[in-house]
């Protein structure tokens, strides 16, 4: 099936490269080094070997074979290298910079005019006759991939597929946007499977669900076998990779276009901006066209007619003769040396827009040792002389930067936080970055071109090679080292800012999967000094009981402390949860106190310090508001911070993500991508853990994965209507709510019965309750069909499992004698064991016709307990009843403590002395972590429980810094 989506695909490419010559030179001959046993189908000029394949839809084949036939002449040169179908397919999943297409091992030999047979890449075979950009782009691939260099980056997220019997393509269908619309000359999927690091038919897949409108959180449970065991980051990655993909058609479009409205576009032009693959690649290209662009010398002497005598002096020297040229009532022309001049700038910018050339520096970067240099600006420091004024600041801003004031690391291993780092002191004008290439490429660089690539075909007067090698070299002062120089910087960013927003999103997702508190009475404490405490009693339910401001720091402190032990007493409160605010230490201390003298006794109680950040942006927040109408803001962070404790996720999601304070240089970043990262991982906490469609809030609804605002807002007011959801399938009545939103959104609801009318008839049990369903008696929405909808409670409504494999789970059920009301149950349990061992997963996934994937869904959602929480396995908050400062710490004294944050470089921990230690990333060893965080960078992340060494406590600082020596489970 795949075989027929890269034929379809090769077909198209070899369309739109047939309306030109120069394709000639950009495509090496895919004949060599093929089996001759298998060339019959891709030489037969007559078409009718093509009438074995099902392209019916692609009459034009034939006329791009024809045209290609003299590529037969280049077999020869690579006779002498043996290859075979692994080599070939191996050459087929290489990354390579320009044309990016399918190598089919089984289809290989019906369009190998088309392939690009990496083996015949030599850059030794490159010929020097003509200096045209586009006639040896192809001998030099091998040389140069794109990704030259990864800068220290964790290893790309390769899928292994080898032993993955399940995973299996799907068939594209015609008239697929990605293949057909974007309309370049490399195939979408290939690209995609090279830079995301995932196999073709994954990312084939892919592809597909999501033009299918699946949204991840649905791909990664319920189509596991698709997209092939991947995680969700993993999917995400590949969204965001072929995003940029379509960016790149979409750019490659605009250009052309407007190149072709200025009359400047050729069929070599058009064909060059259909090969990029990247923006920078578009950017190079069309940089030579922008108006008031460097390269208008080169035009203004074009314009002049010098570009004859350019080219003369590359392809027949012998017969130039500038002085023929020159006309002396003409500006640009009038003396000898202006022709020369001019000359020497059209041949700088034909070497500045060569392709081989560009590749060629870029190895010759590769091979060297490039670095970033970062200094004090002179505007920072003419800023800095005078100490008087509102200048007085500046110096603050510079000690900021100290680290960077001087600072030298090579591009393969800076850190990503040094990139940031530098980055923002550029952005505020502290520092001066710059990128250091070796005088060594240069002189390798002008010698390589003189005598290789643009050395003249005969005899060149002296004169003339001066002229050539001034071109040379001003063409690398004046545009390949600044474009060389942003390369570096655009590629270290990019790293940088993916691993910054990657590192969001884990620490994100780890703050809200930790574990609720459940079952108690809590009391959220908002510290202040001269405005006060405000507290908030908080039910197991978090109903708001009671709030009040308590003047804890105050000279009538001991008043306080009584009507405190008043307002606990009334509502049995255990627990207090204290924001790690202004006034927090002092706050906590006093609670310390009151816990030590048993001042609350009977009630043992214990605390617990939270973050606090984003309570006070959302406390005044609309969202806030419609929640608490008539309660004080600062009263509204209180309830918050309890909340937070009591359910992290229902609570943090009300908060802009990036005001929850994880994560570093979150301003320093592409806030499009960090806003859709984030934004997707809590669709993805969210629709995991599952929420109860009849108490759940408006809020936290709009976060299931195929719902929206709009969506929420109907269920909503359906349930003020109707009363609570009885089921599943009466979701299908909501006013918005179609086939597609709720495919997508039904497994990750709930319907729970303790939250469903009382007066529902309870279900039998047995399994009989899905075949005979009941006719709905509420309203119908107006446009959905006519068929019944049940108004019965179904117990595998509250399970994970997703409506489409009730059917199977029944008849799972009935194959080992179990019923419905055993969901959850011991008995149910060791039966679906007793049966999965003795048959095994994969036979009885068979023989219910369905995918191991399914039935192991179906298997955890039978036997898991009824209210399962998969938060549960997650970390908790600590409670404590005294406290320690920094004081009490010594070096090499052993301590736990919990990770609050994690940055680029080291995790910050609390180990309840009022200020967090720091482990810094290279204490951070993979064989100090658990096997199955080994494989994340830096592997450690909010919430996580850790015993760590004291290394060194500077009091002056206020700072801590810690080793790592376990992560508790």
């Amino acid at each position: 099936m795949l075989d027929e989506i890269k034929l379809v695909s090769c077909y198209r490419m070899g369309q739109q490269k047939g309306d030109s010559e120069e394709l000639e030179e950009w495509l090496p001959n895919s004949n060599e080094g093929k089996p001759k046993g298998r060339r019959q189908r891709g030489t037969d000029e007559t078409g009718e070997k093509k009438k074995v394949t099902k392209r019916v839809a692609k009459p034009k084949e034939p006329k791009p074979k024809a045209e290609r036939k003299p590529r037969a002449a280049r077999v020869p040169k690579v006779k002498k290298e043996k290859t075979n179908t692994k080599q070939q397919t191996e050459d087929a999943v290489l990354p390579k910079p320009e044309l990016q297409q399918y190598v089919a091992v089984k289809e290989e030999a019906s369009h190998n005019r088309l392939s690009i047979n990496l083996s015949s890449n030599n850059a030794g075979d490159m010929p020097d006759e003509c200096p045209s950009s586009s006639q040896h782009v192809p001998k030099v691939k091998k040389e140069e991939p794109d990704d030259s260099f990864t800068f220290d980056e964790p290893a790309q997220k390769k899928q292994k597929t080898t032993n993955s019997a399940q995973g299996r393509p799907i068939k594209l269908k015609s008239g697929n946007s990605c293949v057909e619309d974007l309309q370049m000359n490399w195939d979408p999927i290939q690209v995609l499977a090279e830079k995301s690091g995932v196999e073709q038919w994954v990312c084939a897949n892919i592809v597909q669900l999501f033009q299918e409108e699946n949204t991840i959180p649905f791909m990664v449970r319920y189509r596991k076998e698709l997209i092939n065991h991947m995680d969700a980051d993993a999917v995400r990655d590949v969204q965001l990779t072929l995003e940029e993909l379509r960016s790149v058609a979409k750019k490659s479009r605009s250009v052309s276009q407007t190149l072709k409205k200025e009359g400047v576009l050729t069929s070599e032009l058009e064909m060059a901006l259909k090969n990029c693959t990247t923006a920078d690649e578009i950017d190079h290209v069309y940089a030579p066209y922008k108006k008031g662009s460097k390269l208008s010398k080169a035009r203004r002497a074009k314009e002049l007619g010098l570009e004859p005598a350019a080219l003369a002096l590359l392809q027949e020297p012998q017969k130039l003769d500038l002085q023929s040229s020159i006309q002396p009532n003409t500006k640009g022309l009038s003396t000898l040396d202006e022709v020369a001049t001019g000359v020497q700038e059209i041949l700088a910018d034909m070497i500045a827009k060569d392709k081989e050339t560009l590749t060629y520096v870029q190895s010759l970067c590769d091979r060297s040792s490039v670095t970033v240099h970062s200094s004090v600006s002179k505007t920072a420091l003419k800023e800095q002389q005078p100490q008087q004024g509102n200048q007085k600041s500046k110096p603050k801003d510079i000690a900021k930067f100290s680290l960077y004031t001087d600072f030298t690391c090579d591009v393969q291993r800076i850190q990503h936080h040094q990139t940031l780092a530098i980055n923002r002191g550029e952005n505020l004008k502290i520092l001066t970055v710059k990128v250091n290439i070796p005088d060594r490429v240069k002189n390798d660089f002008c010698r390589w071109c003189i005598n290789v690539r643009w050395r003249p075909q005969g005899f060149a007067r002296p004169e003339l090679m001066t002229i050539l090698k001034n071109a040379v070299e001003d063409s690398y002062k004046r545009f390949i080292l600044p474009f060389l120089s942003r390369g570096y910087r655009s590629k270290l960013t990019a790293s940088a800012e993916k691993e910054s927003i990657a590192m969001f999103v884990r620490n994100l997702r780890q703050r809200l999967l930790m574990c609720p508190v459940r079952g108690k009475v809590i009391m959220g404490v908002d510290p202040g000094f001269h405005h006060g405490c405000k507290i908030a009693i908080l039910s197991p339910t978090s109903q708001i009981l009671h709030t009040d401001v308590v003047y804890l720091h105050g000279p009538a402190k001991h008043k306080e402390a009584e009507k405190l032990n008043l307002i606990f007493s009334p509502h049995s409160c255990p627990t207090i949860v204290i924001g790690n605010g202004k006034a927090c230490r002092e706050t906590e201390a006093f609670f310390t106190d009151l816990i030590k003298q048993r001042f609350f006794k009977p009630l043992d109680v214990s605390y617990c310090i939270t973050d606090e950040a984003g309570a006070s942006i959302y406390s005044v927040s609309p969202e806030a508001v419609k929640e608490m109408p008539d309660m004080d803001p600062n009263l509204r962070s209180a309830v918050s911070i309890g909340r937070r404790v009591q359910d992290p996720l229902a609570e943090l999601i009300k908060i802009d993500p990036k005001h929850i304070g994880i994560g570093t240089y979150q301003h320093d970043v592409s806030q499009s991508l960090l806003r859709a990262a984030l934004d997707g991982v809590v669709q993805e906490c969210v629709s995991f853990v599952g929420v109860d469609i009849n108490i759940c809030s408006e809020t936290l609804m709009r976060h299931i994965a195929g719902l929206n605002a709009g969506r929420a807002r109907s269920i909503m007011e359906w349930k003020e209507k109707n009363g609570p959801f009885l089921n599943r399938e009466q979701l299908k009545l909501v006013k918005g709510l179609g086939p597609k939103s709720f495919q997508q959104c039904a497994g990750f609801i709930r319907i729970n019965p303790e939250t469903v009318r009382s007066d529902l008839p309870p279900p039998t049990g047995g399994n009989d309750d899905l075949k005979a369903p009941l006719k709905q008696t509420a309203e119908k929405k107006k446009g959905k069909g006519s068929g019944s909808i049940s108004n019965q409670f179904n117990p595998l409504d509250q399970t994970c499992i997703h409506p489409e494999s009730y059917s199977i789970a029944l008849r799972f059920l009935s194959q080992i004698g179990g019923s419905l009301d055993q969901m959850g149950s011991a008995g149910l349990r060791q039966g679906i064991e007793s049966s999965l061992k003795s048959r095994g997963l994969d036979v009885l996934a068979k023989s219910l016709d369905t995918t191991p994937e399914t039935l192991q869904l179906i298997v955890d959602g039978l036997t898991q307990p009824p209210g399962f929480d998969i938060r549960q396995d997650f970390e908790q908050a600590d409670f404590k009843r005294e406290i320690v400062s920094m004081n009490d710490l010594h070096d090499g004294m052993v301590v736990t403590g919990r990770v609050t944050n994690t940055a680029l470089f080291g995790a910050f921990v609390d180990i309840g002395v009022g200020r967090s230690g720091l482990i810094p990333k290279r204490f951070i060893t993979p064989d100090k972590l658990p096997v199955d965080q080994r494989q994340r960078s830096l592997a450690l992340g909010p919430g996580e429980r850790v015993e760590v060494r004291v290394i060194n406590v500077d009091h002056q600082r206020n700072r801590i810094t810690l080793d790592l020596i376990r992560v508790l489970r």
